[in-house]
């Protein structure tokens, strides 16, 4: 596990100013992504605002007044397959989806119109933003997520994405009885992702009791695919990491 100094005391307003959820990375977007963006995201592109969202407004019937459908986000979904396949798998759930790389947003319309997928909302902007200026206090039920960019380098830790900070931001945004899920296949992130999470004071790690043996680590959840990239790393030998705390 790699240390860092703890932060001085004014570093999360600092942290939550200069820290992204996201490295603009060129990727080329395809004509079949492209197409999808125009046709398909004026209904499933949920414009950034400055202002509380209305779930009512962003997913229409599923959330009116009363309903009891649960709204999931998740941070960063790359080109969208796993997102796709969880959505499928949970259509009783809404998903608000983050992620501002071009690509990724085209790809993900582009399966939700061939999988007909009409629980999923995608907010194009940095997701840091998203929670801060969208998202009232107890307004979800979950929260994915999978494969932060790991930032191998130590000197790089520091722009990981799983920092007090934010967590703070996420837990305050959970319903109690709420999750936050983080997976990641690096273990020095897997290490510092627990830590983070179990020192926030309204979160609990129910892994610690059920699954004594896996040090604090929940097996994965069945909602979770495998992704192409998952598979080749464990038929490698290489671990994957689920931490799954609740909202006190």
């Amino acid at each position: 596990m790699h240390n860092h100094p703890s932060p001085e005391p004014d570093a999360p307003a600092v942290f939550m100013r200069t820290v992204k959820s996201y490295v603009l990375r060129a990727g080329r977007v395809t004509h079949g992504q492209a197409k999808a963006v125009e046709a398909l995201g004026p209904q499933f592109l949920l414009p950034y605002r400055p202002a509380h969202v209305s779930w009512p407004e962003a997913f229409g019937n599923s959330q009116a007044p009363g309903s009891t459908r649960p709204v999931v986000l998740e941070i960063g979904f790359g080109m969208g397959e796993a997102t796709a396949q969880i959505a499928a798998t949970l259509p009783g759930t809404d998903f608000l989806c983050c992620e501002v790389h071009q690509a990724g947003v085209g790809a993900l319309l582009k399966r939700i119109g061939q999988d007909g997928l009409g629980n999923i909302r995608i907010c194009a902007h940095d997701a840091v933003q998203v929670i801060e200026q969208m998202l009232p206090p107890s307004s979800l039920d979950g929260i994915h997520i999978f494969f932060p960019d790991p930032w191998h380098k130590t000197k790089h830790n520091k722009r990981r994405l799983i920092q007090a900070p934010l967590v703070d931001k996420l837990a305050h945004r959970l319903k109690p009885g709420g999750y936050l899920h983080c997976a990641t296949d690096w273990q020095p992130y897997a290490e510092q992702i627990l830590q983070v999470l179990e020192a926030q004071p309204l979160l609990h790690n129910p892994a610690r009791s059920a699954h004594p043996g896996l040090q604090g680590y929940a097996p994965k959840p069945d909602y979770r695919p495998l992704t192409k990239f998952e598979n080749r790393g464990l038929k490698l030998g290489h671990g994957v990491w689920d931490v799954v705390c609740l909202r006190r």
